[in-house]
C-alpha cells in the first residue's frame, strides 16, 4: 500500500515530467521552483492526514471520558475542512487534466 509521501512524490514527478515535455525543458529537476510545488502538495496532504489522526485520537479520549466535547468538535471540524480542501484540489486537478486532454492539437 502506498503512503502519502509516495503518492505525492509520484504525482509531483509525473506533473514535472509532463510540464518539461510540453515546455521543451531538459530535466524536470533543473528548475527548483517545480520541486517546491511537489513539496507544497506533500505538505498539504501530510497536514490533512495529521489532522485526521488528531481527530481520531481526541475522539477516542472523549469515549474514555478524558476529553472535552468542544475539543472533539474542534478536531473533527479541522479534519473535515482539511479533507474538503484536499477533495477540492483533487477535483480541480482532474478538471484541468480533462480540459487539457480535450484540447485539439
Amino acid at each position: 500500500m502506498a503512503t502519502i509521501t509516495q503518492a505525492a512524490n509520484a504525482y509531483s514527478a509525473t506533473a514535472l515530467n509532463a510540464v518539461s515535455k510540453v515546455a521543451g525543458v531538459g530535466s524536470p529537476t533543473d528548475d527548483n521552483s517545480t520541486g517546491a510545488f511537489g513539496a507544497l502538495v506533500k505538505q498539504g496532504l501530510q497536514n490533512a492526514v495529521d489532522l485526521q489522526h488528531k481527530s481520531e485520537t481526541v475522539s477516542a479520549k472523549a469515549l474514555a471520558g478524558k476529553a472535552d466535547m468542544t475539543d472533539v468538535l474542534q478536531a473533527v471540524t479541522d479534519a473535515e475542512m482539511a479533507l474538503n480542501t484536499v477533495i477540492a484540489v483533487r477535483d480541480k486537478v482532474v478538471q484541468a487534466y480533462n480540459n487539457i486532454m480535450s484540447e485539439q492539437i
